[in-house]
């Protein structure tokens, strides 16, 4: 399997969380001349104020890469929401973008977080990468140094969003606007934030 035929990218490692860039940048992606407003953010670093072009043409590229990966209408929602739902959409933003991301998520994380332990660490992470590119052809040509980065990259977000302390300890994420996610057909995302099912049904309950 090539790369064009596989659903994966490590390009998570170009650039992270991202999320003051990423409300930094959403002006631009959302106006009608958009490319070349990138495009001169690109060369003259107006709003990023990241040094090397190519660093900031990474981080560009990354959150142009986000912003398509969800409807438009989900960023005019975006903007309304409170700085610590921003953070929490952001989450469900990157899952939707980078499979990689979500399978971590799904297969390691949220089984993590169902077991005794409830915690996770690296070695959990490569023991799915080797499930994956077992299956990929094109994630097992990846370099031991890009998985590693990839891998860091995961869990280095989820201490962006809280869900894992510095004893790599997880813990449930809240955000004030869950039902939000359940308007709009994404139910997984409250068992991917780590809620119990007794809370989910709670947050049902109120939309009635």
């Amino acid at each position: 399997m090539n790369k064009k035929n596989s659903p994966y990218t490590a390009a998570i490692t170009g650039g992270g969380f991202l999320f003051e860039e990423t409300n930094i940048l959403l002006p631009l992606l959302r106006a009608t001349n958009s490319k070349v407003l990138l495009r001169d953010e690109k060369v003259n670093n107006r709003l990023l104020h990241i040094n090397a072009e190519s660093s900031r043409s990474k981080t560009i590229l990354e959150i142009k890469r986000r912003y398509e990966a969800v409807p438009s209408s989900f960023w005019d929602d975006f903007l309304e929401m409170s700085e610590t739902d921003k953070v929490i959409a952001l989450f469900y933003v990157i899952l939707r973008t980078y499979k990689i991301c979500f399978d971590f998520h799904v297969n390691v994380t949220m089984k993590k977080w169902r077991s005794i332990s409830k915690g996770i660490d690296k070695n959990d992470i490569m023991m799915e990468f080797n499930e994956i590119a077992s299956r990929d052809e094109f994630v097992d040509s990846w370099s031991d140094n890009t998985k590693d980065n990839v891998a860091s990259a995961y869990l280095t977000i989820l201490r962006k969003v809280g869900m894992l302390d510095s004893g790599n300890h997880l813990k449930a994420i809240f955000c004030s606007n869950f039902p939000y996610y359940l308007e709009k057909g994404q139910p997984w995302f409250l068992e991917a934030c780590l809620l119990q099912p007794y809370e989910i049904e709670n947050i049902k309950k109120t939309m009635l």
